[in-house]
């Protein structure tokens, strides 16, 4: 896999998807991009100036997270 903060995120499509939780700041939130064929990118709604996180297909699984619970297919 090629490095994944080398690939670019400019013009990515980001989804969201929120887990329910809330706190004073409102609901948390996620949002997930596909950045390359096995390659995502990962931010905090709260946070949409911070640099998203870098995951692989199988990373994601690992942790978890489904893409399809953001409308994205993996």
């Amino acid at each position: 896999m090629a490095d994944l903060y080398g690939l670019p995120i400019q013009g990515a499509e980001f989804h969201t998807a929120c887990g329910g939780n809330t706190h004073p700041d409102g609901e948390a939130c996620v949002t997930l991009a596909r950045i390359g064929p096995d390659a995502w990118a990962m931010g905090d709604s709260k946070r949409p100036d911070a640099e998203p996180l870098r995951f692989t297909t199988a990373e994601l699984n690992e942790a978890g997270v489904d893409p399809a619970r953001f409308g994205l297919s993996a």
